[in-house]
């Protein structure tokens, strides 16, 4: 199998769990959304790296989501998803896709 750019998954995880639950309303949904492409992305760092640098970076998955709540009230919600998803693909493709 081909190795695929785990951060373009994780940050994918974030801007469309972001996307789906505005659009249709249903927070839920956003949630799933940004659980299934964390979930994608773990097993593939776990896979790639070690079981510590996997709890890391899904460590850094889940703090970029809970960080971008409270970045919203300052920058604006799209920004601050961004600003987030950001974050997290450096930080994937420093540790696992180089």
């Amino acid at each position: 199998m081909e190795q695929f750019p785990t951060s373009v998954v994780a940050a994918g995880g974030l801007v469309g769990g972001y996307a789906a639950a505005r659009w249709t309303g249903r927070r839920p949904l956003g949630g799933v959304v940004l659980a299934a492409a964390g979930t994608v992305a773990a097993r593939e760092w776990h896979r790639r790296t070690s079981p510590t640098t996997t709890a890391l970076l899904g460590a850094a998955y889940v703090a970029a989501f809970a960080g971008s709540h409270p970045l919203a009230k300052k920058i604006g919600a799209w920004p601050a998803v961004c600003t987030a998803a950001a974050a997290v693909a450096a930080a994937a493709y420093a540790v696992a896709d180089r």
